[in-house]
């Protein structure tokens, strides 16, 4: 990218002084593009697990526990990451980040046992952590206070972009390319390294704040921001639980439900999952923050419906079904949820702050598909996915009702 078409702040790659002019609007752009090549990194794997299963030989609660590598990474990462960013500063975050995906490409690439497999999740996972928290405080930075909604919404569009394309090139290539497993992870390396070119010449503020208190903590928000914390929580945790079951055990649903081996099926399942995420967003950007929390318990308590009804009935409908509502379940949930915080959390704390939101959806996001991984072996594939179906149903019911109770303690703006 030349300097002639983005052109940066008089100071180079920091804005020190206040009269600084802010960066123009592509640059906003420009900074939400880690974020989502990261998040193209994540979700790469999905439709390759079939061909690991097949070549390395493990049960579905294995597969599960390799995808629970990724939640436990990236949980251990958000313990860290946020704090380090608001003290430290957003690129001494994120470059590292950006080498640990560079570094799980390669061992995806060369992957011959179920240990290289964790292994490269957790870095995956690790670096996921970084970029939710610094990665999409940057883009709030980049933007400045008079572009914090836009900041908002690009910043969760770049999260559930990235996670969408990740499975669909996946699939794509691993039934078109030769040497899938290699190919898949080469063109992502390619993509990241355009992601440290931009994280580079990113013309971010000097960090200026978050000076108190233990380096590696659990992320937390300011006194005063508690709540739009636990309501973001209450939907955006179901709503990732549900993508995430999608992730690790919808291959293997197409396979033992539906009858169907297809990595490319697989992959345009997962990327309309997270288009739908997308589009959700988008669709919603007008309303009351309270209204879009509500709407996204309400898509997630629908896709398990949907979901219950998908493997009982063997219905590839309502299979897709799901994985659309429960794409739109999490988009809406995180952007309610980023929102609140943009509004209620000051940009010195505010990556801890985006830490602490997905710390608590991703916790759940960690347990519930291992758990169900493990039923399905045990009693069955459609055993195990209705009652995950059940339990998250009732889940996403109580983020709703937390939500309509808690509607007025917060600032509900459009």
């Amino acid at each position: 990218m030349s300097s002639t078409r983005l052109p940066l702040p008089p100071s180079g790659t920091l804005r020190t002084r206040p009269d600084d002019p802010p960066p123009p609007d592509r640059w906003v752009w420009a900074a939400a593009w880690p974020v989502t090549a990261v998040f193209t990194l994540s979700n790469a794997a999905t439709p390759l697990y079939v061909l690991w299963q097949r070549d390395i030989g493990f049960s579905k609660g294995t597969l599960t526990l390799v995808f629970a590598c990724y939640i436990a990474g990236l949980l251990g990462s958000l313990l860290v990451s946020g704090v380090l960013s608001d003290r430290l500063g957003r690129k001494p975050v994120l470059l590292p980040a950006l080498g640990l995906g560079l570094a799980a490409c390669a061992i995806f690439a060369t992957a011959g046992s179920v240990a290289a497999l964790a292994v490269a999740r957790l870095f995956t996972g690790v670096a996921v952590g970084a970029v939710v928290s610094a990665g999409m405080a940057a883009v709030t930075d980049v933007a400045g206070a008079p572009r914090r909604r836009l900041a908002a919404l690009l910043a969760s569009c770049a999260m559930v972009v990235g996670a969408g394309l990740g499975p669909l090139l996946a699939g794509v290539l691993s039934d078109v390319a030769p040497a899938p497993t290699v190919t898949v992870f080469l063109v992502e390396a390619v993509v990241l390294v355009t992601a440290v070119v931009t994280v580079l010449r990113m013309p971010l503020p000097r960090p200026g704040g978050g000076k108190g208190g233990a380096w590696v903590r659990l992320p937390r928000v300011p006194r005063g921001a508690g709540t739009p914390l636990l309501l973001g929580v209450a939907v955006f945790g179901p709503g990732i639980t549900a993508t995430s079951f999608v992730l690790s055990l919808g291959p293997t649903l197409l396979a033992d439900v539906l009858g169907t081996s297809s990595r490319t099926v697989a992959g345009v399942t997962a990327f309309v999952m997270f288009l739908a995420a997308t589009g959700a967003q988008s669709a919603v950007r007008g309303l009351r923050r309270s209204a879009v929390l509500a709407a996204g318990a309400g898509a997630t308590l629908l896709s398990m419906g949907a979901l219950a009804i998908a493997v009982q009935a063997s219905s590839a409908p309502a299979l897709y079904l799901s994985a659309v509502l429960a794409g739109a379940g999490q988009g809406m949930g995180q952007l309610g949820g980023l929102s609140l915080l943009n509004q209620a959390v000051p940009p010195t704390r505010l990556a801890e702050a985006n830490a602490a939101l997905n710390a608590g959806g991703y916790l759940l996001a960690g347990t519930l598909p291992v758990a169900a991984g493990y039923l399905s072996d045990a009693a069955g594939t459609a055993v195990g996915a209705t009652v995950f179906a059940a339990v998250l149903a009732a889940l996403a019911l109580a983020g709703g009702v937390t939500v309509a109770a808690a509607r007025h303690r917060i600032a509900d703006r459009a």
